[in-house]
C-alpha cells in the first residue's frame, strides 16, 4: 500500500466526533477536551473548530446507553496527530466511541483561517436524563399513527382490550352481520 507524503507547509484536514458517557459531569468532559487539545498542538497539529453538540440519542446502544454528548472536532495535521487523538480517546473511561474522517488531502496550513471562538471547548452543562419523554422522530413528524384508545370495559358485544374504532359526530355504527 503506498503511503501519501505531504510537501512541507502542508497538511491534512480531519474532523473526529467522539460520545462521551451520558452521565459525564462538566470536569469530566473539560478533562477529556483538554487532554485532546494538548495532543493536537504537542504533535504540530491545529485545532480549527470545537463544536459541542450536546446529549442526543443514539441510534443503537453502545455500553449499554442510550444517549451520549456528542463532541466535533476540526483539525489540520498529519497521520501521527489521528492516531495520537484516538489513542488518547481509546483510553479515556469517558469515551464510549469516537471516528475520525480525512476531509481534505495536501492543505496549505497557512490558508487555513482560525477564528479563537470557534476553538475553544465549550462547558458541557447537562440535565438529568429523561429518555421516557423522548418520542421517535417519526412520531413527532406524524409519520406514525398514534395508537388507537383500547375499551377497557367488555360492553356492548366488545371484548376487553379490543381497539375501539372512532367515529365521526353524528355517524351511525356499521351494523354487525350475524352468522348462521
Amino acid at each position: 500500500m503506498s503511503r501519501m507524503v505531504t510537501a512541507p507547509g502542508r497538511s491534512r484536514e480531519y474532523e473526529t466526533i467522539y460520545i462521551l458517557r451520558p452521565d459525564i459531569d462538566a470536569d469530566g468532559a473539560d478533562k477529556v477536551g483538554q487532554r485532546v487539545n494538548e495532543v493536537v498542538g504537542r504533535e504540530s497539529g491545529t485545532m480549527t473548530k470545537v463544536e459541542l453538540w450536546g446529549r442526543r440519542r443514539l441510534a443503537y446502544d453502545i455500553s449499554k446507553h442510550k444517549r451520549g454528548v456528542y463532541v466535533y472536532l476540526k483539525y489540520l495535521g498529519n497521520g501521527a496527530v489521528v492516531s495520537e487523538v484516538e489513542r488518547n480517546l481509546r483510553l479515556s473511561d469517558d469515551v464510549i466511541k469516537y471516528q475520525t474522517v480525512l476531509v481534505r488531502n495536501n492543505v496549505e496550513s497557512g490558508s487555513v483561517a482560525v477564528n479563537a471562538d470557534e476553538v475553544k471547548f465549550e462547558r458541557v452543562e447537562l440535565t438529568p436524563v429523561e429518555e421516557d419523554r423522548d418520542e421517535s422522530r417519526e412520531r413527532q413528524l406524524g409519520l406514525i399513527e398514534p395508537e388507537k384508545p383500547v375499551r377497557s370495559e367488555g360492553a356492548e358485544g366488545y371484548m376487553d382490550g379490543e381497539p375501539v374504532d372512532e367515529m365521526e359526530p353524528g355517524e351511525a355504527p356499521a351494523p354487525e352481520e350475524e352468522e348462521s
